[in-house]
């Protein structure tokens, strides 16, 4: 399983610790620094079985920059959100876990956490 983390997220801490203590096999991928690429962001997203905004952080600086809130959310839209996301990190929710079963989740809760590991 790999795991996309900020390390100054206190969500990606917890979730590392939750990992660590149930003796996790997992690869961190600090992905501010190694940036995903747009065929990585829409695996992902297959894996998570959502669409490019349902992983956008729409609150950062980066996104309102960029006027997200006004984009549409279609599919014809969709290339232009994970543009985006590759573009600017940053606006990545995190931390993401892809599961050793081909799934992904969002695991912003020890719940999500330990639904990554039951896979």
């Amino acid at each position: 399983m790999e795991i996309w983390i900020n390390p100054a997220c206190s969500k990606c801490r917890s979730a590392l610790t939750l990992l660590d203590a149930e003796g996790a096999d997992y690869t961190v991928r600090r992905y501010l620094e190694d940036v995903p690429t747009e065929d990585e962001i829409r695996e992902v997203l297959d894996r998570l079985n959502l669409e490019p905004w349902d992983i956008t952080r729409t609150q950062e600086a980066d996104a309102k920059e960029l006027g997200t809130k006004e984009w549409p959310r279609d599919a014809a839209s969709r290339d232009r959100w994970v543009r985006a996301l590759a573009e600017h990190p940053r606006l990545i929710q995190r931390p993401i876990i892809t599961a050793d079963d081909g799934t992904a989740v969002v695991g912003r809760t020890e719940e999500a956490v330990r639904d990554a590991l039951s896979r």
